[in-house]
């Protein structure tokens, strides 16, 4: 579309909903200048209403959204919201017309993916203002129109990590929250889901049916979801009053039932315990052609179509249990900026490990630990420069990787040993309690951490999340039998990165399966090698770094020669 034009339809392609959508809004544009950025100065949106038209013989989508903000400062004129435009392929959206309250045409630009809406009056801060747009298009990206696994047509939101843009006109950053309704139309045969509570679901004339799903906690246009098949739907009772429910294929009614019935209640009961509240009003699992693996979408989580076998896999089991996670360490408590991703994806997978321990015992959890730290080695001999902590990051390829996941969650494990059970969950609960609902960043997090625990923390967190690099290590121990003591030498070796590094060391005596003594030394980031005397009586069958799985390093270590 170019700038200051407006669209003509012919009458082909308005269908009945878009031209009740189109209304009320009178056409009007004026050329003005587009803001982009992760940030709207001036302005905080509070709520976005979506009224959206699918339908079989079109992937055409039909949109009113209805944007309600509140000005942050006085004289702001311009509201810029982000919004896929009309490319060479035809596909994008064209916005048709703005609207006030009371029906007056307001002027707009659409030019390089930014809608800039103008206001009729300056705001005032602490005033409110609420004004409607109208558009139209095939999604470039964003929501997936098309077959599921079995061939059936369907309609599935895909909006991580800045693709809301494609079809919902909003502030799509990762950090923005607002609270949203979908009131969908679309053929009675389709069930649809969404997020928050279920408000009304009404078959009406010619074959269709409006469903409108309304989410009253503000979350962030990348967590917004809309799913449209022929779905089956179970009830699995409430959670404090928060309904369970489970959302796959129609064809899949009984496999997806059984998949999805454990162990939703048990974790949900596990992070509203050790964490604090659930935040939402309600928790639904969901099958989805648009999701590979898992995706948390707030209170509407969604998982890949092939996540039903009818078996309860542990591979399925653990990412049910890291998209629960997600609703409080992601959603409820969501990262500032694309920076600091690591606080979803690191924490998800470590209160994946966490929920592991508890549910399945501690030698699940240390293989989880060592899956992990397999994977980081294997990435980091690709990328050994990657900080889990970004500066400013624009490439969306690089938001997340092995390191905010794998990484993440082994500077999790770290930090709690570190700090002690007692002190980390405190620590934890803390953070979440301080950032319910809301947003915030790793110096945010290290604060809550410190307060709890009363450590001084900015070195550990410089060093694990705002370097590149792991410790790795290269030494050596021999038994003095004349001192009666073990001689270790140990240094650094990595290419990327020096560490202060706390290390448990075991001395096992033949035929020991455990440790029969286990020794704590400090690595200085400093000193090229280290040198340790443990005193032990006889002479060791074995000294293994790290028996307790407390750290992330890899080591050339071995017996070196004895001294009599």
């Amino acid at each position: 579309m170019h700038p200051g034009r407006t669209a003509q339809l012919t009458p082909s392609l308005i269908h009945p909903f878009l031209a009740l959508l189109l209304a009320t809004l009178p056409a009007g544009t004026h050329p003005l200048t587009a803001q982009n950025g992760p940030s709207r100065p001036g302005i905080d949106i509070e709520a976005y209403r979506f009224e959206l038209a699918l339908r079989d013989d079109t992937d055409e989508v039909a949109g009113r959204a209805t944007v309600t903000l509140r000005f942050t400062a006085d004289g702001v004129t311009e509201v810029p919201l982000d919004l896929i435009g009309r490319g060479a392929d035809g596909r994008g959206m064209e916005v048709l017309a703005v609207s006030a309250p009371g029906g007056g045409s307001l002027a707009f630009r659409h030019e390089n993916d930014l809608l800039t809406v103008t206001l009729a009056e300056p705001g005032a801060a602490g005033a409110r203002a609420t004004f409607t747009v109208g558009y139209h298009g095939i999604p470039a990206s964003g929501l997936r129109i098309g077959p599921n696994k079995y061939g059936e047509r369907t309609f599935f939101s895909d909006n991580w990590p800045n693709r809301a843009r494609n079809w919902l006109p909003t502030v799509d950053h990762i950090g923005d929250k607002a609270t949203n309704e979908f009131i969908i139309s679309a053929p009675a045969h389709y069930q649809v889901v969404s997020n928050g509570r279920l408000v009304e679901e009404t078959d009406v004339d010619g074959g269709m049916r409006l469903t409108h799903w309304r989410q009253s906690v503000p979350i962030p246009p990348w967590l917004y979801v809309v799913g449209v098949a022929r779905f089956a739907v179970q009830h699995l009772g409430d959670f404090k009053g928060v309904p369970v429910q489970t959302w796959v294929y129609a064809r899949d009614r009984d496999a997806g039932f059984y998949d999805f019935a454990v162990p939703t209640m048990e974790v949900l009961h596990f992070y509203d315990t050790y964490v604090g509240p659930f935040a939402y009003e309600k928790l639904a699992n969901i099958t989805s052609p648009a999701t590979g693996g898992g995706m948390e979408a707030a209170t509407a989580l969604m998982y890949g179509e092939n996540s039903v076998t009818g078996e309860r896999s542990v591979r399925w089991r653990n990412v049910i249990i890291h998209e629960i996670a997600h609703q409080w360490f992601g959603n409820s408590v969501t990262e500032s900026t694309w920076d600091d991703v690591w606080l979803s994806e690191g924490f998800a997978t470590y209160f994946t490990l966490l929920f592991r321990e508890h549910a399945y015992g501690r030698d699940d959890f240390v293989t989880g630990l060592r899956e992990a730290a397999d994977r980081v080695w294997r990435w980091y001999d690709e990328n050994p420069d990657y900080r889990i902590v970004h500066d400013n990051l624009t490439d969306m390829s690089r938001v997340t990787s092995v390191a905010t996941y794998q990484k993440g969650a082994w500077v999790l494990h770290m930090l709690r040993n570190r700090l002690g059970d007692e002190a980390f969950w405190s620590g934890i609960r803390l953070y979440y309690a301080r950032h319910f609902n809301g947003t915030a960043t790793t110096d945010d997090f290290m604060r809550a951490m410190e307060e709890a625990s009363g450590d001084d923390l900015q070195q550990f967190f410089d060093q694990w999340l705002r370097q590149g690099g792991n410790p790795r290590l290269a030494g050596s121990w021999r038994y003095d039998a004349a001192a009666g003591a073990v001689e270790i030498e140990l240094r650094q070796v990595q290419e990327v990165g020096r560490f202060d590094l706390s290390l448990e060391i075991g001395v096992y005596l033949d035929g020991d399966l455990l440790p029969a003594q286990v020794v704590t030394v400090d690595l200085g980031a400093d000193a090229n090698a280290n040198r340790f005397t443990i005193p032990v009586a006889v002479e060791p069958a074995d000294v293994r770094l790290d028996p307790g799985t407390r750290a992330l390093f890899r080591a050339e270590f071995g017996r070196g020669d004895t001294r009599n």
